[in-house]
């Protein structure tokens, strides 16, 4: 599938906007993540068998990824953002460069993450990124996302779509994934979030 022009300048323009405030941000997330968070990827870890692999889109600082290792997972860190895996990489962390986006995702996994990432994904293009997490996940795995909600989109420094929280939950099924669980949440700066807790069902035994 070809991504049209204006989507390639978008984003380019906001993994750029990341690679030059990465230290910055870095500076401003908790070693922690927030309590919403942590119990979200707590249900998440609940559900991955011993010695399945997450596969994290968008590591960002990692602090998502040491605490899902914190509870025993195993994760494949990648970020479109090279500045962030550098910064990883100075705690002893490797990570992989790989925008969702454009490339393939692997797998299969027992679970794949994406907290606050997918929302600078164009609108048009959230529906091709949620097939290959799809396909990407063996049946019976999980996927958790975290989504902005709202109306419309921005696109100063980053490009950042909203969604309503019951259109982005049929994008879900409409790839397949059947949602399990969500939350809504207050983050930083009052900004509205819903978790979701989706699930690869697995395939059916032909009788």
């Amino acid at each position: 599938m070809k991504i049209p022009a204006p989507v390639l300048t978008n984003m380019r323009r906001t993994i750029q906007s990341y690679e030059d405030s990465a230290r910055e941000y870095d500076a401003i997330v908790a070693d922690h993540p927030p309590p919403e968070i942590e119990d979200a990827l707590r249900r998440m870890m609940a559900l991955v068998p011993a010695g399945g692999t997450v596969f994290e889109i968008g590591s960002g600082t990692g602090r998502d990824a040491d605490f899902v290792e914190s509870l025993g997972g195993i994760v494949r860190r990648t970020d479109a953002t090279q500045a962030f895996l550098d910064l990883q990489a100075g705690r002893g962390k490797k990570g992989e460069l790989l925008n969702a986006v454009t490339d393939a995702l692997g797998g299969p996994y027992s679970a794949i993450l994406a907290m606050a990432v997918l929302i600078h994904v164009d609108r048009a293009q959230v529906a091709p990124v949620l097939r290959k997490v799809f396909d990407a996940l063996e049946p019976g795995g999980v996927f958790l996302v975290a989504m902005r909600i709202g109306e419309g989109e921005t696109n100063g420094d980053y490009q950042t779509v909203y969604w309503a929280k019951d259109r982005f939950a049929e994008e879900l099924a409409a790839a397949g994934l059947r949602t399990e669980w969500d939350r809504q949440w207050i983050g930083r700066e009052n900004v509205t979030w819903v978790s979701f807790l989706a699930c690869r069902p697995r395939e059916r035994v032909q009788t």
